[in-house]
C-alpha cells in the first residue's frame, strides 16, 4: 500500500500515521490505524458472490436484470375476447379508437393499462323492483315503491315495474364521458317513463296504449343518453307489471271486471245485431221481390184477360149470331154440368111411351157420367 512503511530498522506494520502501539524505531508513533477500504470492497464482493447461486458475477446480474425487464415488457401483451373491445390508456389518457378481439401489445403497468368490456352483451336494468335470491322464476321480487309509483295524465297514481335492456355502442364514451354510466342510465329511464306516463291516462297506460308507452319511453331515453354522450344503445323497454297502488287494487279490479262485463255484453249485442239485421234485411228484400213478382204477374194476367176480351169482342163484331150462340152454349154447359137433369119428350104424348128419361137414376145404376149430349143441351128444344 502507498502508506506502508518503506524499510527501517524498527520493522513493524507502520503506516502514514506511524507505527503501531508496540512498534519500535525512531520515527514510529502510537495510535489506531484507519480501515483498509480496498479490503472491505473485496470482502463485500466475495460475500455477494457467495450469496448468488453458482457465484454469478456482474454479467449475471445484468442478465437477470434483462430477463426481468423482458418479463415486464411481455406483461404488456393482452387479449381481447370475442364480443369485447378494449381501450388503451397511456399515463391515464385513453385512446379513442378501441381494439377488437385478438392479441395486442400495450405499455405495461404503470406506464399503460387497458380497460375491456363486452359490447355484444345485453345488459338489464330493473326499475321498480329487485330480485332477491334465486334465479329466474324462483327469484323473490321485492317492490321498490319510490321507483315504481308515478302520476298519470288524469291525476291517478299507477305502480309500474319495468326493465331496460341496453348494449354498449361506444366503449370510450361509456368509460370516460360520464361517471357511473349504469346508474345514470337508470335515473334517465325513471325520468323518461315518468314523463311519458304523465301524458297518458290511467286506462290507456294499463291496457290500450301500453305498447305506445314503451316505445315512447325507449325513444326519449335514447335521446337523453345521447345528449349525455353515454355511449349506450337502448335495445328494449318492457313493462313487467302495471297496476294501481296496492291499497286500492281490489276496488280497481272490481271496476275492471265491470268494464270487461260491459264490453262483453256490448260485443254480444253487436254480434246479435250483426246476425239478425242481415237476416231481416234479406227477408224484407225477399218479400219485396215476391210482391214485385206478384204485381207483375197480376198486371200480365190482367193485360192478357183484357186482350182476350178484346179479341172475343172483335170476333163478336164479326159474327154476332154465331158468337151469341157459342157464348150461350158455353155458359149453359158450365151451369148444367153439375145439375140434376130430367128429359121429357112432349112429342111422344099419344104413342103409349112415357116421355120421361131419369138420367140421375141411370147414372146411379151404371156409375157412368151423364151423356155429353145431355150436358151439351141437345135435348133443350124438346123442353125440360
Amino acid at each position: 500500500m502507498p502508506w506502508q512503511q518503506q524499510g527501517g530498522s524498527g520493522g513493524g506494520g507502520g503506516g502514514p500515521w506511524g507505527s503501531g502501539p508496540t512498534g519500535g524505531g525512531s520515527g514510529g508513533r502510537g495510535g489506531p490505524q484507519p480501515p483498509d477500504f480496498d479490503e472491505l470492497l473485496r470482502k463485500g464482493q466475495e460475500r455477494f458472490k457467495g450469496m448468488m447461486p453458482g457465484g454469478l458475477g456482474v454479467k449475471g446480474i445484468v442478465l437477470i436484470a434483462l430477463v426481468l425487464f423482458g418479463m415486464w415488457l411481455f406483461s404488456g401483451v393482452y387479449r381481447v375476447e370475442p364480443g369485447e373491445q378494449g381501450v388503451e390508456l397511456l399515463f391515464g389518457k385513453a385512446n379513442e379508437a378501441p381494439t377488437g378481439p385478438g392479441l395486442h401489445f400495450w405499455f405495461p403497468t404503470p406506464i399503460g393499462s387497458v380497460e375491456r368490456r363486452n359490447v355484444d352483451k345485453t345488459n338489464t336494468l330493473s326499475i321498480g323492483f329487485r330480485s332477491v335470491g334465486g334465479v329466474g322464476h324462483n327469484a323473490t321480487v321485492r317492490d321498490v315503491s319510490e321507483e315504481s309509483l308515478m302520476v298519470t295524465g288524469d291525476q291517478n297514481i299507477i305502480d309500474i315495474d319495468f326493465v331496460v335492456q341496453y348494449r354498449i355502442k361506444n366503449l370510450h364514451d361509456f368509460l370516460f364521458k360520464i361517471r357511473e354510466p349504469e346508474a345514470t342510465a337508470k335515473l334517465a329511464a325513471e325520468s323518461a317513463i315518468r314523463e311519458v306516463v304523465g301524458q297518458t291516462s290511467l286506462e290507456d297506460a294499463l291496457a290500450k296504449e301500453r305498447q305506445r308507452v314503451e316505445d315512447r319511453t325507449k325513444t326519449l331515453l335514447q335521446t337523453i343518453l345521447d345528449s349525455y354522450g353515454a355511449g349506450i344503445f337502448v335495445s328494449e323497454v318492457k313493462m313487467q307489471k302495471v297496476d294501481p297502488p296496492q291499497p286500492v287494487i281490489d276496488a280497481f279490479n272490481d271496476v275492471q271486471r265491470a268494464r270487461q262485463d260491459k264490453e262483453r255484453q256490448q260485443n254480444e249485442a253487436e254480434a246479435y245485431s250483426n246476425d239478425i239485421v242481415p237476416k231481416a234485411k234479406g227477408e224484407a228484400q225477399r218479400m219485396i221481390q215476391e210482391a214485385t213478382a206478384y204485381r207483375e204477374r197480376l198486371i200480365k194476367e190482367a193485360d192478357g184477360e183484357a186482350k182476350r176480351f178484346l179479341s172475343v169482342y172483335e170476333a163478336y163484331k164479326g159474327g154476332v149470331d154465331v158468337t151469341t150462340k157459342r157464348l150461350y152454349l158455353e155458359r149453359m154447359q158450365d151451369v148444367l154440368r153439375n145439375a140434376n137433369k130430367i128429359i121429357i119428350d112432349k112429342s111422344a104424348g099419344g104413342s103409349g111411351v112415357v116421355p120421361y128419361l131419369p138420367l140421375n137414376e141411370l147414372q146411379k145404376r151404371t156409375g157412368d157420367a151423364p151423356p155429353t149430349a145431355t150436358r151439351s143441351g141437345n135435348a133443350t128444344p124438346g123442353g125440360r
